[in-house]
C-alpha cells in the first residue's frame, strides 16, 4: 500500500506518542547544546498535529500543508520552523495527489533538505538533523519496500549519529560550543532518530 491519507495519520500518531516519552531526553541534549526546550518544542508540535487528524483532507499535499501549518503554531524555535519548511516542500511535490509510492520517500527528503538547507542557512557537514536526513535520503534511495525502508532508515540514522558524534557542531547556537560540542550527539539529530523510530 502507498502512502495515503489513512497511514500518514496513522505514522503523525505514533510520532506525537513518541515525542512525550522522548521529552526529558530531547531537552537534556538540547541543554547541553541550546536552550534545553527542544522536547517541549516536540511535544506541542506533535499534539496540535494530532489535534487535526480527522480533518485531513484526502489529497496528501494539502494533508502535509495542514501539518507544517499545525507545526508552525507551536513556537519561534528554529527547530520547528526548518520542520514546517521541509513538510512544505513535501506538499508541494505531492500536491493533488491521494497516493505516494514509497519509491519516491529519498526524493521528497531530498526536496525538503534542499528547502530547509535555504532557510536555515546550514550546510550538509555542519552537525545538524540535514546530516541526518541526507544519510537517510542516500540510504534509501530506489527502495520500495515501506518495510525494509523504515529498517534500512534507522540504521543510517543511527550511523549518521555515530559519524557526527565525534566532530564539533558548525552552526546555530550549539556552535558556540566549540569543541566542548564533540563527543555530544546534536538534539536535531536526536529528534529525528525519535521520529524515524516511531515510523518503524
Amino acid at each position: 500500500m502507498p502512502l495515503n491519507k489513512a497511514n500518514l495519520s496513522q505514522g503523525l500518531k505514533r510520532i506525537a506518542t513518541r515525542m512525550e516519552a522522548e521529552a526529558d531526553t530531547l531537552n537534556s541534549a538540547d541543554g547541553q547544546l541550546g536552550d534545553g526546550d527542544l522536547g517541549i518544542t516536540m511535544v506541542r508540535g506533535a499534539r496540535l498535529v494530532t489535534e487535526i487528524l480527522d480533518d485531513l483532507p484526502d489529497d496528501l499535499g494539502m494533508a502535509f500543508m495542514k501539518v507544517s501549518q499545525a507545526f508552525t503554531k507551536t513556537s519561534g524555535s528554529s527547530y520547528g520552523t526548518l520542520l514546517a519548511t521541509g513538510l512544505l516542500a513535501a506538499a508541494k511535490a505531492t500536491k493533488g495527489r491521494t497516493e505516494m509510492p514509497w519509491a519516491e520517500t529519498s526524493g521528497i527528503l531530498g526536496l525538503a533538505i534542499a528547502a530547509m538547507m535555504a532557510r536555515g542557512k546550514a550546510s550538509l557537514g555542519d552537525k545538524t538533523v540535514l546530516d541526518a536526513m541526507e544519510a537517510v535520503r542516500r540510504a534509501t534511495d530506489g527502495l520500495e519496500d515501506p518495510v525494509a525502508l523504515l529498517i534500512t532508515s534507522q540504521e543510517a540514522v543511527t550511523a549518521a549519529l555515530v559519524e557526527f558524534r565525534g566532530q564539533t557542531n558548525k552552526i546555530g547556537r550549539a556552535r558556540m560550543f566549540g569543541d566542548k560540542s564533540i563527543g555530544l550527539d546534536d538534539p536535531g539529530m536526536l529528534a529525528f532518530k525519535a521520529i524515524v523510530d516511531a515510523l518503524a
